[in-house]
């Protein structure tokens, strides 16, 4: 069973920034899309940002275009989610996924990883 690993999450003040990273194996990241997720209190986890195996597209929520970008390193299979100017609106917990290339749906998720913003 695929594991990905979070870290990053934290306290941050309002307008700050906070860097997220996840990793899995170099089998699955070398084909999947990656992607972000987020599950504010008391609301459903919703999408967040993505990138494709190819590392040639991406694409975000609405509400953080401009602010976070999602990068990935295949040699070291980490995918980041850099977020900037963070509001109290962000504070949620976010997950890491992964797509694998040829599934319509995301196959492995991490345990997840707080993120607060205090204003």
């Amino acid at each position: 069973q695929e594991q990905l690993l979070e870290s990053g999450g934290g306290l941050v003040q309002a307008g700050g920034s906070l860097r997220l990273s996840c990793s899995a194996s170099r089998r699955t990241f070398s084909s999947s899309t990656m992607g972000w997720f987020r599950q504010p209190p008391g609301k459903q986890r919703e999408f967040v940002a993505a990138i494709s195996w190819s590392n040639s597209d991406t694409t975000y929520a609405d509400s953080v275009k401009g602010r976070f970008t999602i990068s990935r390193d295949n040699f070291k299979a980490t995918v980041y989610l850099q977020m900037n100017t963070l509001s109290a609106e962000d504070t949620a917990v976010y997950y890491c996924a992964a797509k694998v290339r040829g599934t319509a749906l995301y196959n492995y998720w991490g345990q997840g990883t707080q993120v607060t913003v205090s204003s």
